[in-house]
């Protein structure tokens, strides 16, 4: 079983909500990058996120934006990010997928990309501009590595949600709102409606992303929420190791927080 999979159903098992956790490969550099996954995962991290860095982000707000530029600015390749994942699978079992644009792969090429994803332990792929409709473009080749690739549904899908959610595995990427990551406020989209909505379709664990940000927005939404995403704010607290002489041990402490948010039995 994959290591996404079975995470999720321990989770369940357990009545907690999984913390999904993002951070962008290589920055500020690849050493404190290993040393924020090392926090992130001791402090209550049960799945992480790690973007590969691209000079056009079209997911991503202005904070990850901001971290994709500093992580080329050091020259951080795909072939580095791999190794990356490959040093830190050696002390660790934690579910990792990456997420990057269908041009990183189509770029190093779709089977050479998958094989080196397998070699290096990484369990699933978010690719945010590839559509439904061409999923099996990567698809076939994902399956036999075993490999999960995650599907994202927004409130607008429309008429493609109930085919998205239905052959969605691992999680569902279900986006709170339309536009770009980044940190939000507020959340106009009635998000326990958008979860029950789709839970007619399909058991996959729904997990919320975009804008999430804080340990009492993640507290509201828990109680219809398989598993919450958190990105910017996390991208945001790793910046501050460069701007405002912070530590990786400081982003373990925000971590923390809303992990024990997340885990806090729903019931």
């Amino acid at each position: 079983m994959n290591r996404i999979e079975y995470r999720m159903q321990q989770l369940k098992k357990e009545d907690k909500t999984a913390l999904i956790g993002f951070l962008t490969a290589g920055d500020p550099d690849l050493s404190t990058c290993m040393e924020c996954l090392t926090q992130m995962e001791t402090n209550g991290c049960d799945i992480i996120e790690i973007g590969v860095p691209f000079s056009d982000p079209i997911a991503e707000g202005p904070t990850i934006q901001a971290a994709n530029l500093r992580a080329l600015s050091h020259h951080i390749t795909t072939d580095d990010v791999m190794n990356m994942v490959k040093e830190y699978r050696k002390k660790s079992e934690i579910p990792l997928l990456y997420l990057l644009y269908f041009n990183q792969i189509f770029s190093y090429g779709i089977e050479k990309f998958l094989n080196t994803c397998q070699q290096a332990g990484i369990d699933g792929l978010i690719i945010p501009d590839l559509p439904y409709e061409h999923r099996d473009e990567i698809l076939p080749y994902a399956e036999e590595l075993g490999i999960i690739i995650i599907s994202l549904v927004t409130p607008v899908s429309d008429q493609r949600k109930e085919s998205i959610v239905k052959d969605s595995k691992g999680f569902l990427y279900c986006v709170t709102s339309t536009g770009v990551t980044g940190e939000r406020t507020e959340f106009h989209t009635n998000l326990k409606t958008f979860i029950e909505e789709l839970n007619h379709y399909s058991t996959t664990p729904k997990a919320l992303g975009f804008g999430i940000s804080t340990p009492e927005q993640i507290r509201e939404m828990k109680s219809y929420a398989d598993g919450i995403i958190v990105g910017s704010a996390i991208v945001r607290r790793i910046e501050e190791i460069t701007t405002k002489h912070k530590t990786p041990q400081d982003v373990g402490r925000f971590i923390k927080e809303l992990s024990d948010a997340c885990h806090e039995k729903r019931s």
